[in-house]
C-alpha cells in the first residue's frame, strides 16, 4: 500500500537539517528564504552528492514551502528505506486516485536508478526547489509530474572514491551501480526480482504516467554532447509513439538545452570501430524491455532516456540534465492534450493478429551522419589518486552510419490468447505484478490451439543478473487440446498486448523464460507448456 505522507518520518530529519545547516529564512515562509536552500552538492561546491537523509531532507524543506509538491513513497528497498515519491502539481492528494482525478497529462521522472550516476538526483532537486519558486507555474495547467529523485537508495549509500572510475566527479565519491541486492536494476524490468523494480511496475499500472523519463550518466566514447538520449528501441513500440518523440519531441528538448546553455545533444551512442562482421559506426544500446525504455515502449507509454556526458564536470552534468528535462516538459505541457490522445488510440488499438518480432537486428542509416567527436584532458582526483576524464570544449565532426534503429529478424502473429497452467505459479505472479488482465477457466473447454514443439534448448553459461538466460528452439504446430479449469487465460486484446507477447512468446529474446521463469515446467518436456489460440473464444 502507498503510504500517504512523510511528514511524520521526516519531521525530525527536518529539524537536525534546519540545525546543521539547510538554511533557511525561518522568520517568514518565504520564497526569498527558500532560494537559500541547497542539495549537498551546491553546498560542497559539487564536491558531494545527496544521501539518502540529504534528500529527504530537501523534499520536506521545499514541500513546506509549496501546495504543489507533496510527498508520499511508492516502495520500500531491499535494505527497507522507504522510496520518495513527489507528486507535483495541482492535486488533492498524493495517491494515484488523486493523480488520475485530475485528468492531466501524467509525467514520471525517475533519476539514480545507477547510483553512481548522480546528476538526475541533484537536477530534480534544484527543479523541485524551482517549482517552489513558481518559476514554472505554467506547466501546472496541464501536466501533473510524478518525481522519484532517488531510485536506488540503497546503492546511493553505498559512497566510494573509486565508484565510476574516470568519470568527472563528484570527487568525494558517488554510489554504486546495482542495488543492495547486486542487481543492475535498469535490467531487471522483466524478471522483476527486486523490491524495487516491483514497486515501480506498480507505480505504472496504479499512476498509469502517460511519460516516463529515465535519467543517467554516460561514459566511454570521447564525444561532444553534454547529453545524449533515446526513445524506446524496441521495434515492436508502436510507430505513433515512436514518430512523435523522434520527430518532435526529442528535436524540441534538444533545440531547449543548446539554446538555455550552448550545449549540444543528439542520439545516444557509441562511436565503434569496424571489427570483425561489425561496421564501424554510431551504435545505440541494447532493444531489450529489461531496459526501462523499453519497456515503458512496449506498456504503449511516451518514454525519454537521457544520458548526462561523463567527462563534463559534475556540475555542468547536472545543468544539462534541469535543462534537458525542462526542455521535455516544456514540449509535454505544450502538447499535452496530443499526447493523451495518443495513448489513449494505441491503448485502444488491439495487437491481436498482428506480426511483431521475436528476434531483432540493427538497422543502419540511409547515409552517413555527422558525430560531433571530442577530447578530454586527464586529472588526477585527489582523494583518490585516479585519473579523471574532463571535456575540452572540442568539436570535431565526423561523419559515421547511425544504428540507433532495430528491426524484426524473426517474427511471429500475435495470437488471440495464451493458455498458462495453473502449476506455472511463477509466471502467474509475474503477470499480476506487471498489471497484465487474465481470467482463469471455471470449467474445461476444447479447442484449436498452437503447440510449440520444442527441439532443443540452451543455456548460458555466463551467470547475467543471477541468471544463466534461456533460449528455446522449435517451431509451433496446430493441435486440439482440452484445456483444463484452473488454466489462466491472458488475452492479447488488452493495453498491455505488446508486453503480453514479450513476456509468454516461447521465442521472445526477453521473455519470461529467458529469465528462467519456466525452467521447472520445461525438465524434460517436449512442448512449450504454454499454448496459444487464433480463436474465438466465447464466455467461460
Amino acid at each position: 500500500m502507498l503510504t500517504q505522507s512523510l511528514t511524520k518520518s521526516f519531521g525530525l530529519l527536518v529539524v537536525l537539517a534546519l540545525v546543521a545547516g539547510l538554511t533557511r529564512n525561518t522568520s517568514a515562509q518565504t520564497p526569498t528564504g527558500l532560494a537559500s536552500v541547497q542539495t549537498r552538492a551546491e553546498r560542497t561546491n559539487y564536491e558531494e552528492t545527496s544521501t539518502y537523509d540529504d534528500v529527504r531532507e530537501f523534499l520536506e524543506a521545499v514541500a513546506a514551502e509549496s501546495p504543489r509538491i507533496r510527498l508520499t513513497t511508492f516502495g520500500t528497498t531491499f535494505e527497507g528505506r522507504p522510496m520518495p515519491l513527489v507528486v507535483v502539481g495541482d492535486v488533492n492528494g498524493t495517491g494515484p486516485a488523486d493523480v488520475l482525478a485530475t485528468g492531466k497529462t501524467r509525467v514520471f521522472i525517475q533519476a539514480n536508478i545507477h547510483a553512481g550516476e548522480v546528476c538526475g538526483k541533484e537536477a530534480m532537486l534544484m527543479f523541485l526547489r524551482d517549482v517552489a519558486l513558481g518559476r514554472h507555474d505554467a506547466l501546472f495547467d496541464s501536466l501533473v509530474l510524478l518525481i522519484a529523485p532517488i531510485y536506488n537508495a540503497d546503492g546511493n549509500e553505498r559512497v566510494s572514491v573509486t565508484n565510476r572510475r574516470r568519470q568527472h566527479g563528484p570527487i568525494r565519491g558517488m554510489g554504486q551501480r546495482p542495488n543492495a541486492q547486486g542487481y543492475d536494476l535498469n535490467r531487471d524490468h522483466i524478471k522483476l526480482d527486486s523490491p524495487e523494480a516491483n514497486a515501480l511496475v506498480r507505480l505504472m499500472s496504479q499512476y498509469d504516467p502517460h511519460v516516463g523519463v529515465d535519467l543517467h550518466t554516460t561514459n566511454g566514447t570521447r564525444h561532444a554532447y553534454h547529453v545524449t538520449y533515446a526513445p524506446p528501441l524496441h521495434p515492436n513500440t508502436d510507430s505513433r509513439i515512436l514518430a512523435f518523440l523522434k520527430n518532435e519531441w526529442l528535436p524540441h528538448a534538444d533545440d531547449y538545452l543548446l539554446e538555455k546553455s550552448g550545449w549540444e545533444s543528439h542520439d545516444y551512442g557509441t562511436a565503434s570501430p569496424a571489427r570483425g562482421n561489425r561496421e564501424a559506426g554510431w551504435y545505440t544500446f541494447d532493444h531489450r524491455p529489461r531496459f526501462n525504455n523499453n519497456y515503458l515502449g512496449l506498456r504503449n507509454r511516451f518514454a525519454i532516456l537521457s544520458e548526462a556526458y561523463s567527462y563534463a564536470t559534475f556540475e555542468e552534468r547536472v545543468l544539462a540534465t534541469q535543462y534537458f528535462v525542462e526542455g521535455i516538459l516544456e514540449f509535454s505541457h505544450s502538447h499535452a492534450g496530443e499526447i493523451r490522445a495518443i495513448v489513449a488510440e494505441v491503448d485502444a488499438d488491439a495487437v491481436t493478429g498482428d506480426v511483431l518480432g521475436l528476434r531483432v537486428v540493427r538497422k543502419r542509416s540511409d547515409e552517413p551522419v555527422e558525430i560531433l567527436m571530442g577530447e578530454v584532458d586527464e586529472e588526477t582526483n585527489p582523494l583518490s589518486g585516479e585519473v579523471m576524464l574532463r571535456r575540452r570544449d572540442v568539436k570535431r565532426p565526423e561523419r559515421m552510419y547511425q544504428f540507433i534503429e532495430f528491426e524484426a529478424a524473426e517474427a511471429t502473429r500475435v495470437p488471440v490468447a495464451y493458455f498458462v497452467p495453473s502449476n506455472a505459479t511463477g509466471v502467474i505472479r509475474k503477470l499480476a505484478a506487471h498489471g497484465v488482465q487474465y481470467q482463469t477457466l471455471a470449467r474445461p473447454i476444447r479447442l484449436s490451439v498452437q503447440v510449440f514443439r520444442i527441439d532443443s534448448t540452451s543455456v548460458a553459461e555466463r551467470e547475467f543478473q543471477q541468471h544463466n538466460e534461456r533460449t528455446l528452439f522449435g517451431a509451433y504446430r496446430m493441435a486440439s487440446r482440452e484445456i483444463p479449469a484452473g488454466t489462466v487465460v491472458v488475452r492479447t486484446d488488452q493495453p498491455l498486448g505488446r508486453l503480453v507477447f514479450t513476456l509468454l512468446e516461447p521465442r521472445s529474446d526477453d521473455g519470461l523464460l529467458n529469465w528462467n521463469v519456466l525452467d521447472r515446467l520445461l525438465e524434460g518436456a517436449e512442448e512449450y507448456p504454454i499454448l496459444s489460440t487464433f480463436g474465438t473464444l466465447r464466455a467461460f
